[in-house]
C-alpha cells in the first residue's frame, strides 16, 4: 500500500501544475484588468499603472506565472486587495467558524441518512418505504432559501428557541448556542437526497449471492442488514462522503451569510463582490490539493472497508 500512496502522491504533482496553469491564465486573459477595479470610476491612467506596478502586473507573463508558483508552492498567496489581511490568515481566522458548522453537519447527515437508508431498504415496497420517499421527493423541491427563512422567522424570532445570527470566539459557546439552528436547516435540505441516493446504493446489494445465502444460513435479518449488507454498501457511501469534505473548506455560503458566522463561504462571496482576485485563487488552490488529498484516503478507505479492493 505503500508504494501506491507514493505513486499517487507523485501523480499529485502534474495534475496540480494543471490546476496551476488553469487558474493564471483564467485570472489572467478572462478575469479583466484588476488594477481598473481597484483604481475605482474616477482613476487616471498614472493611478492605474502604479497599482499595476504594486501588484506586478507589469512584468512580463512568465514572470507573473513563476511567483503564482511560487505562491503556491509557499502557501502564501498575498494579501488581500480589498481588507489588505493576509490571505493565510483570513483562512486561519475563518476556517474555524467553517469548520465548527460544516464538520458536525457533515457527520450527522451521513449517519442519519445511512441508518435511514438502510431501514427503508430493510421495508423496500412497503407503505412507510413509499411514503417516506414521498416526504422526501416533497422536501427536495424545497429552497434552502425557504427553510433559512422559516427556520429563522419560526424557530428564532418567534419561538425564541435559536439565537438569529450571531457568533463568538468560544467554541463551545457557537456549538452550543450558535451553530444548532444552522445545522438544524442545513441537516433538512440535506436528508433527503442522501437518503434516498443512500438507500439506493443499499438495495443494489440486498439481492446479491452474498445475501441469499446469508439469510439461508439461518442469520437475522439485522444482522445481515446492518453487517453483510451495509458493509459491501459503504463503498459508494465512503465516495460521496470523500467528495464532500474539500467543501469544508469552503463552508455553507447562505448558511454563513444568513446566520452572520464569520467563515470562509462568506469571505469567498465577499471577494466575488469584491473581485479580491488573491483571495479566489488561494480557494481555488486550496480545494484542488484538498480534492486530490481526500481522493487518496478514500481509496485506502476502500482497501481498509473491502480487503477484495485491489490498489494498483
Amino acid at each position: 500500500m505503500s508504494a501506491y500512496i507514493l505513486r499517487r502522491l507523485w501523480q499529485m504533482i502534474p495534475t496540480l501544475a494543471g490546476v496551476i496553469l488553469l487558474v493564471f491564465f483564467l485570472f489572467n486573459w478572462i478575469g479583466g484588468d484588476p488594477a481598473y477595479v481597484l483604481a475605482g470610476l474616477f482613476s487616471n491612467q498614472e493611478q492605474i499603472d502604479s497599482i499595476r506596478a504594486e501588484l506586478g502586473l507589469d512584468q512580463p507573463l512568465h514572470i507573473q506565472l513563476w511567483i503564482f508558483v511560487q505562491q503556491v508552492a509557499t502557501f502564501n498567496f498575498g494579501n488581500s486587495w480589498t481588507t489588505g489581511e493576509s490571505v493565510a490568515d483570513i483562512f486561519a481566522t475563518r476556517l474555524p467558524a467553517s469548520l465548527t458548522l460544516m464538520a458536525p453537519l457533515l457527520v450527522i447527515e451521513t449517519l442519519i441518512a445511512l441508518v435511514l437508508a438502510v431501514g427503508l431498504a430493510w421495508v423496500r415496497g412497503s407503505s412507510i418505504d413509499r411514503g417516506t420517499m414521498v416526504v422526501f421527493t416533497a422536501l427536495m423541491s424545497v429552497s434552502i432559501l425557504v427553510f433559512i427563512i422559516l427556520g429563522q422567522y419560526v424557530l428564532a424570532y418567534r419561538l425564541g428557541w435559536f439565537p438569529v445570527q450571531g457568533w463568538s470566539d468560544n467554541y463551545w459557546k457557537n456549538i452550543t448556542t450558535y451553530a444548532p439552528l444552522p445545522i438544524l436547516l442545513g441537516l433538512l435540505v440535506s436528508i433527503a437526497p442522501n437518503t434516498r441516493l443512500f438507500r439506493s446504493f443499499v438495495l443494489d446489494e440486498v439481492d446479491q449471492d452474498y445475501v441469499r445465502t446469508a439469510r439461508a444460513k439461518g442469520l437475522s435479518e439485522p444482522r445481515v442488514m446492518f453487517i453483510h449488507v451495509l458493509r459491501n454498501a459503504l463503498i459508494p457511501v465512503i465516495t460521496f462522503v470523500i467528495s464532500n469534505l474539500p467543501g469544508l473548506l469552503l463552508g455553507a455560503f447562505l448558511l454563513e451569510r444568513f446566520f452572520g458566522i464569520p467563515g470562509v463561504g462568506r469571505e469567498i462571496i465577499l471577494a466575488v463582490e469584491r473581485s479580491d482576485f488573491p483571495v479566489i485563487k488561494a480557494v481555488t488552490i486550496y480545494v484542488a490539493i484538498a480534492t486530490m488529498v481526500f481522493n487518496l484516503i478514500g481509496d485506502v478507505l476502500y482497501r481498509i472497508t473491502d480487503p477484495r479492493v485491489q490498489l494498483r
